[in-house]
């Protein structure tokens, strides 16, 4: 179906404008940027959602469940795909689980997660429990979470997969740690994702492994794509430019969504929230126009400007 940028525009501002958790039309979903995993094709929303943190907090509290279920609903109504999470995020496959649960479907959901112990059995063990978290009959992406015992852990996923327990193997670094040995595995090892951070300020990613990435047939996910509300606090006393309405941004996150997710080797960006609102803003970078390579560099030199 064909939108003219009129009409693009009025479906864009429903995102925001329609009643939380009213149905989006399948027509505009469609129109998600969506990136397809190299090694297979398939297509997910460039726009997924962590977990550190916000979704970290006590199962029990009815409230905080309350208003995590209505951001990963929002999520799944806006078209959303990747969750991510990790063992190491305390409740947060508990809390997601749970919402899951109460939700009641997982039309479009992309369930990541990670392995973060030593020892095959130990791996084994937890890979099953976070899947038994989750409630779901079998995870997407199961990644070596900031390449603990990574050796050990690869052999077994590849394994799982082969099986289908598992569809797509992944290694995750952060804070731009250990990027020699996730060069080394990238070289020499069969992945279908790999986890890193880059944004407009951090990045060290675009020498080496964003194209390193783009060679290998290997999907990418972004993770502190705001440097934790970091860059927030950079542009606190400035108004975005108004130019940044030539590539359909009304707001800091969607420009620093959109600046990562043009990338070429970039195939989704996670950014976390515990608010409905602030989830809204972010899943609207998945839509509308995205930089060129010369639109970057001036939002590049706008940011370092400030």
């Amino acid at each position: 179906m064909f939108f003219n940028r009129r009409r693009f525009l009025q479906l864009l501002a429903s995102l925001t404008i329609l009643p939380v958790f009213q149905p989006v039309s399948a027509a505009f979903n469609e129109l998600r940027h969506r990136r397809a995993i190299p090694s297979s094709g398939e297509l997910i929303p460039q726009i997924g959602m962590g977990s550190w943190l916000t979704f970290a907090i006590d199962p029990n509290n009815a409230d905080d469940l309350q208003q995590r279920e209505n951001v990963l609903r929002e999520f799944l109504r806006l078209g959303g795909g990747m969750i991510d999470s990790s063992p190491m995020y305390g409740e947060a496959q508990n809390v997601i689980g749970q919402c899951l649960q109460r939700i009641g479907h997982h039309q479009g959901l992309f369930a990541a997660t990670k392995v973060w112990t030593h020892g095959q059995r130990q791996g084994l063990l937890q890979m099953e429990e976070s899947r038994l978290l989750w409630g779901l009959p079998r995870l997407d992406l199961m990644q070596v979470h900031n390449l603990m015992d990574w050796e050990a852990h690869l052999s077994r996923l590849y394994d799982m997969k082969q099986k289908g327990e598992i569809r797509y193997v992944g290694v995750t670094t952060s804070h731009g740690r250990r990027h020699e040995e996730l060069i080394k595995i990238m070289k020499t090892r069969k992945l279908d994702f790999v986890q890193f951070t880059y944004n407009i300020l951090d990045r060290e990613a675009e020498r080496y492994l964003l194209p390193l990435a783009k060679d290998n047939n290997i999907a990418v996910i972004i993770n502190r794509p705001f440097q934790r509300g970091g860059l927030f606090d950079y542009v606190a006393k400035h108004r975005l430019p108004a130019w940044a309405a030539e590539i359909d941004c009304e707001n800091w996150a969607q420009f620093f969504l959109k600046f990562i997710i043009s990338h070429p080797a970039v195939t989704c960006a996670i950014p976390a929230t515990s608010r409905v609102g602030h989830l809204q803003q972010n899943m609207a970078a998945a839509y509308g126009r995205l930089p060129d390579e010369e639109f970057r560099k001036k939002m590049s030199l706008h940011i370092h400007s400030l």
